[in-house]
């Protein structure tokens, strides 16, 4: 059947898409792979927002004509003109006859329309396969345009009994540094990062990857009285956000603009996670990766603002009415209203577990 002979070409889109890990936003990752007379010719993947797409890199690879060649991609071709020209108007041009691809795109100014005028050109256009892969290789980007808000994932770092400090405040370090380093590799894979304020003043976080290779997510802080220290590493260059209120000091935020950090001032008394996910979907951030604190962490989940959780758990056990648990917040009333896991998958560093899983939908 043709969908086999498809299939390992479309495999083939999602490994090269996955290169543009963290460096695409807030484009999807997407990568291509031109095959004539049954034998790969040319592939491609976006590297970064602003660059070429990928179907475009491809293009610019082939070594030998793609005229009367099939092209493969992950996601839709694109049809409008962004920071590149449309994707479609190249592939027209350059003589391809057939686009395969695995999921039409989410975003509104494409979704379908990619289709319809390849179809319109004459070119052959096959949808859905493997459409389970790309959805989840790009979730955070369908999250984005279906739901109209940034894909949210949550993260916390406990012992068995659920928490995250001692009743002193100790929390370094519970789990190991096999753990904790992936913990930071996982930063990369999202735009955004986000803490509260009592984090950044109790641990005075880094939240940035430490990997050379790999991009710093922007930085977020809720801090709703601007209590901040200037001296904080998160304010160690501009790629941070600080979100705040009317209760701020207008004076410390004349002190972060001249630093060139960007506030965000909220005319309230408090911080609405709904209204923050308005402002950062105007801002284009697509992803934001949760790290607490308790209370942060606790605000998500009783607003059902939760699409993703990393769970790490470490042996030990820490005990005490005073001790911090790891999400705090109102809580369910019923085990039956609790936040429930499916597609759940484990993995062991050394002793300590991660797990990792998505919101059943109820």
């Amino acid at each position: 059947m043709e969908v086999n002979k498809d299939v390992p070409f479309l495999k083939e889109t999602l490994i090269l898409a996955k290169k543009g890990m963290g460096w695409a936003f807030p484009n999807p990752m997407v990568g291509a792979v031109i095959v004539k007379n049954g034998k790969i010719i040319a592939k491609g993947y976006h590297k970064k927002a602003g660059l070429p797409h990928a179907e475009i890199e491809a293009l610019h690879n082939a070594k030998k004509s793609v005229q009367g060649a099939t092209i493969y991609v992950n996601l839709e071709p694109c049809s409008h003109f962004g920071k590149t020209p449309p994707c479609v108007d190249a592939l027209i041009a350059a003589g391809i006859i057939k686009v395969v691809c695995c999921t039409k795109d989410p975003n509104p100014k494409v979704k379908g329309q990619g289709i319809q005028k390849l179809q319109q050109a004459g070119i052959t256009v096959s949808v859905a396969h493997l459409e389970k892969e790309a959805r989840r290789l790009n979730e955070a980007f369908f999250t984005f345009h279906e739901k109209k808000r940034p894909f949210i994932a949550i993260k916390f770092a406990a012992s068995l009994d659920g928490k995250i400090a001692t009743r002193t405040g100790d929390s370094k370090w519970i789990t190991n540094e096999k753990a904790r380093s992936f913990a930071r590799k996982l930063r990369s894979e999202y735009q955004a990062i986000l803490v509260g304020i009592n984090t950044i003043i109790k641990d005075n976080p880094h939240l940035g990857v430490r990997i050379l290779e790999d991009k710093d997510p922007l930085r977020i802080v809720l801090d709703s009285r601007l209590r901040i220290p200037l001296t904080s590493q998160v304010l160690r260059d501009t790629n941070v956000l600080i979100v705040t209120t009317k209760n701020a000091d207008k004076e410390k935020i004349k002190q972060l603009q001249k630093k060139n950090i960007t506030c965000l001032v909220f005319d309230a008394n408090r911080i609405l996670l709904r209204d923050l996910l308005e402002e950062l979907r105007k801002r284009d951030i697509i992803s934001v990766f949760v790290e607490g604190g308790s209370q942060i962490l606790g605000d998500f989940v009783d607003e059902q603002l939760v699409d993703k959780a990393y769970a790490f758990f470490s042996p030990i056990v820490i005990g005490g009415k005073k001790a911090l648990s790891a999400i705090s917040g109102k809580g369910a009333q019923t085990v039956n209203e609790a936040l429930f896991l499916e597609q759940v998958s484990y993995t062991q560093f050394e002793n300590n577990l991660l797990i990792v899983g998505y919101p059943k939908v109820k």
